[in-house]
């Protein structure tokens, strides 16, 4: 059975994410920062009959959880199958670029960035055993700098107001394309993945699209077959410009 790490998976699209992976015979380790709030979210998913699965409590912005994680999940299993790095948070608003303060930079990249670059190095070991690994690194079209650049895109404006977390995820996109560029030789496949503006927690459930939508361009690029893209950035309707 292949196995998976689903970071932030307690709630929203990582919630739905480990579920559409399980039902494909996937076993998945939900990660939680809360390791409560893990645990409840391990058994509603019990509760619908999907029982390969079980949580593991990791917060990405802390170094200490991250190698605790690693020494737990390297005792129980000896190959990781998938890496999907769905973790991330928006940072205090409003976000005007000219005066949000450097603290909500640090505190956004903490998590968005160096946490996900982190968990990536020290999962690496038990990624490269498999023989099909795969990373996903859940972004956001808010961080595309052509979009952002470009006047008659439909959403040129309304991404203005989210400067500190677009910039984010701009930097989780290019660590997507150097860390594929490096596993280019190799049967890894690493791409980033938006799920588009779906209705969670996150945003207030102003989104326009369903978990289920959100979650399956990342649920695809989890599954990839070994023709599949690497070094990309998708979202379920198709290439998503960087």
């Amino acid at each position: 059975m292949k196995t998976a790490l689903i970071t932030g998976a307690n709630r929203g699209i990582g919630f739905e994410t480990a579920k559409q992976l399980i039902t494909l015979g996937y076993f998945v380790y939900l990660g939680s920062r809360d390791l409560n709030r893990g645990e409840q979210a391990v058994q509603q998913l019990k509760a619908l009959g999907l029982n390969t699965v079980e949580v593991l409590e990791i917060d990405i912005a802390k170094s200490e959880s991250i190698t605790n994680a690693k020494t737990q999940l390297s005792s129980k299993i000896k190959v990781l199958d998938v890496l999907i790095n769905n973790a991330g948070i928006l940072g205090e608003m409003p976000q005007q670029v000219s005066a949000t303060s450097l603290e909500n930079y640090h505190t956004v990249f903490q998590t968005n960035v160096f946490g996900t670059i982190e968990i990536t190095q020290q999962f690496l070991s038990l990624l490269k055993k498999s023989e099909a690994p795969r990373i996903v690194n859940v972004s956001s079209e808010v961080g595309s700098i052509t979009g952002n650049s470009d006047p008659t895109w439909e959403k040129y404006e309304s991404v203005k107001a989210y400067p500190v977390y677009s910039a984010s995820k701009t930097a989780l996109n290019a660590f997507t394309v150097a860390l594929a560029y490096e596993f280019r030789n190799t049967n890894f496949k690493i791409n980033s993945v938006t799920p588009g503006y779906t209705a969670t927690e996150f945003n207030d459930y102003k989104g326009f699209k369903t978990v289920e939508e959100g979650a399956k361009p990342i649920v695809n690029f989890a599954t990839l077959t070994q023709d599949g893209v690497t070094g990309k950035f998708y979202s379920l309707e198709g290439e998503v410009r960087w």
